[in-house]
């Protein structure tokens, strides 16, 4: 029987992924959703700590089956001059590499961009850092808190009268992948015009102060600061977390005029829509404190599930503050298969998140949780892909080369 199914968007092209922990291998997380062959590069005396963060069951991280799969694992020593001259031979058989390293790193071990591209002129190479590959601070080392600090971000999360907070997850290592993504396609993508491929910089403090929204403006042209508002927004209202009947919050967000008409309905005080103190956009920012007070006296009045319920019938955006157990409990997740499993050899069906975005004719899959041993995939892709018999396998394996 013939199998019609379409390939992935991305088959055929085989990436080498030198970086560890978040934002370098999260990139290539993305990458091999959508079907590129992606090669995991670890020392052979320096695995990537991310294999040991997290929570952990029966000796195995939770972590490292998400962030790694759908990848190889092979093991590669870059500090020896044997293994920079393999990692070479694997160049040229490649399209992307993916590194995060401190910026020079490449460089000193003779794997320059301009080395590289020498072997492979159609190489793309996507570098992801603190503080990007130049100006005064690229050597300075430099994580996702770090990013999240200096990229403006910290500074406005959490309450007014608490220090700067972190967001629950690590957003800069994230957001810094998702940008390093979006610049390794568009490569790609220019690859088919010109035939060469290019360096993707990216800087781990640039990919968060792009996601600040106007404060630059803000600051040089109304004078204006933005501050730690906890669940608000400013000047934007309604829209905050409001306790219910049965001590649940849950999030409401109305500030638009016609959707503020809908929640006034919901609440049966339609006449609020209609007061000069809520009617626009600019009066509800200056009253917001008063309306949120207002709108919370409604909302206790009802249990969660029937404030979503009414919010809901009226076209209210609304919805509960989930913790991993609602999640696991949603239908919409469900629908939409958002929680996948897939076989562990250790402890078996292991569910993680699907795949984003969804792809109407060629979808994005998982097929492999990541290799729970280093060096899982040396024989194939030494063997095979670089030909190499075993007994140069087993020399290289004894020199601590791979």
């Amino acid at each position: 029987m013939t199998d019609n199914k379409e390939k992935l968007p991305l088959e055929g092209v085989r990436v080498l992924e030198l970086g560890t922990l978040l934002a370098g291998p999260f990139t290539g997380r993305l990458l091999g959703d959508f079907g590129a062959e992606v090669i995991k590069v670890e020392a052979p005396d320096k695995p990537d700590p991310m294999r040991q963060w997290g929570q952990q069951k029966d000796g195995e991280a939770l972590w490292w089956p998400i962030q790694s799969r759908n990848k190889k694992s092979v093991t590669l020593n870059l500090r020896t001059e044997e293994g920079q001259q393999i990692f070479k031979e694997l160049v040229k058989e490649s399209d992307i590499i993916i590194e995060n390293f401190r910026p020079g790193t490449m460089e000193k071990w003779g794997l320059s961009y301009e080395i590289l591209s020498e072997i492979n002129p159609g190489i793309i190479m996507t570098r992801t850092s603190g503080f990007g590959q130049t100006g005064p601070y690229k050597e300075r080392a430099g994580f996702g808190s770090v990013g999240e600090a200096m990229g403006g971000l910290r500074y406005v999360t959490g309450f007014p009268d608490r220090p700067p907070s972190r967001i629950g997850i690590s957003i800069g290592d994230t957001l810094a992948a998702l940008f390093a993504t979006i610049g390794t396609l568009t490569a790609l993508q220019e690859r088919h015009n010109s035939g060469k491929g290019q360096v993707v910089d990216t800087a781990i403090y640039e990919s968060v102060f792009s996601v600040m929204e106007s404060i630059i403006p803000d600051y040089l042209l109304a004078d204006y600061v933005r501050e730690r508002m906890g669940n608000i927004l400013p000047g934007v209202s309604p829209s905050n977390i409001y306790m219910t009947q049965d001590e649940t919050y849950i999030v409401i967000g109305a500030n638009a005029d016609g959707v503020f008409k809908r929640l006034c309905k919901a609440m049966g005080q339609p006449e609020l829509a209609e007061s000069s103190k809520y009617a626009t956009h600019h009066a509800r920012s200056d009253n917001m404190k008063e309306l949120d007070e207002l709108i919370e006296v409604w909302t206790k009045t009802q249990t969660a599930k029937d404030a979503l319920s009414i919010l809901a019938e009226e076209g209210v955006p609304s919805g509960l503050i989930y913790s991993a157990k609602d999640i696991l409990e949603d239908p919409q997740y469900e629908a939409r298969e958002m929680i996948i499993t897939r076989e562990h050899p250790v402890l078996g069906e292991f569910p993680m998140p699907g795949v984003v975005p969804k792809l109407s004719r060629t979808p994005g899959e998982v097929k492999t949780v990541g290799a729970e041993v280093i060096g899982k995939h040396n024989e194939e892709i030494y063997g095979g892909l670089l030909r190499y018999d075993a007994e140069k396998l087993k020399v290289l394996k004894e020199n601590n080369v791979i």
